[in-house]
């Protein structure tokens, strides 16, 4: 697994070869919102693959974001620059067909859909855990960023990590509830909501 700040250096720069830091996003660009969310997860003290992993995490594009950085048939690539552990994250992020998925994404035996492939399988505990929290902090993101995002999902998010509170680590659990619990502040009238998909994501 590569250091984290070297990989990290390199994660960015392949970024901004590939223009995320031009991509707009809730809150400012692309590569803005990904390094957010790799702060997040630092601060809930995620091991270095799932920090790279939220940094890298929209390389394939999502089910809530479909701008395409790489596509999946490069997935060396990116392994090259991150390390397979964190790839295989973003893979496994990237590639989930939510409406499909997330109804029983608490049930341990439950499958994932795999949206590139339309096949299904069931992730081991540890990739159960990783796209949880990796879910987590991008919505989070997101609903703090956004006072449009957080007012039209966030109750829909809550209940969404309420339920799967058990794959979530303790810090992701209390941002969760400190986050979307609370009152959503007013949002400016001129603000629109981000193109989100029925999970709630837009990215």
């Amino acid at each position: 697994m590569p250091a984290l700040p070297a990989a990290t250096d390199r994660a960015v720069a392949l970024l901004k070869e590939l223009g995320a830091e031009s991509i707009a996003h809730p809150g400012g660009t692309l590569l803005a919102h990904l390094l957010r969310v790799q702060a997040r997860l630092a601060r809930w003290q995620a091991r270095p693959a799932l920090q790279l992993a939220g940094l890298c995490h929209a390389f394939y594009g999502t089910d809530g974001f479909p701008t395409v950085l790489l596509p999946p048939d490069r997935r060396e690539d990116l392994a090259t620059v991150i390390g397979a552990e964190a790839e295989a994250i973003v893979y496994l992020y990237a590639s989930c067909d939510r409406k499909a998925t997330y109804p029983a994404l608490d049930q341990a035996a439950a499958a994932f859909h795999d949206r590139f492939t339309g096949r299904s399988g069931v992730p081991a505990p540890q990739g159960r855990r990783d796209f949880a929290e990796l879910s987590a902090a991008n919505e989070l993101d997101l609903a703090h960023i956004d006072p449009v995002f957080r007012a039209t999902w966030g109750r829909d998010l809550l209940a969404l990590f309420t339920r799967c509170r058990d794959l979530l680590s303790p810090h992701a659990r209390l941002d969760c509830r400190t986050v979307l619990a609370a009152p959503a502040p007013s949002a400016p009238p001129e603000q629109v909501v981000p193109g989100a998909d029925q999970a709630g994501s837009a990215g």
